[in-house]
């Protein structure tokens, strides 16, 4: 279990950027333990994958640049026929 100073420290944030998160009911699970507030290793490590899932520089599903290519078009808008522009 760490604490909530420690599990910011875990995540390079501030602790009240993570206190406001909870308040918020945002940002990786957490609960009162004897009065405290503790999160588990495996819950932050769970939110840091998916904050990685989500990021289009690390998942590739998300990357705009492995999109299908915008078919080319001509001045007036009009989408050109790649086949027939000989």
């Amino acid at each position: 279990m760490l604490s909530t100073k420690q599990a910011a420290a875990y995540l390079g944030l501030a602790v009240p950027t993570l206190r406001t998160w909870r308040h918020r009911r945002i940002g990786p699970a957490s609960f009162r333990m004897g009065g405290h507030v503790v999160y588990r290793l495996r819950e932050l490590d769970s939110y840091l994958d998916a904050c990685e899932a989500a990021d289009s520089r690390s998942n590739p599903e998300l990357n705009p640049l492995n999109r299908v290519p915008r078919p080319k078009r001509d001045r007036s808008g009009r989408r050109i026929n790649e086949r027939c522009a000989a």
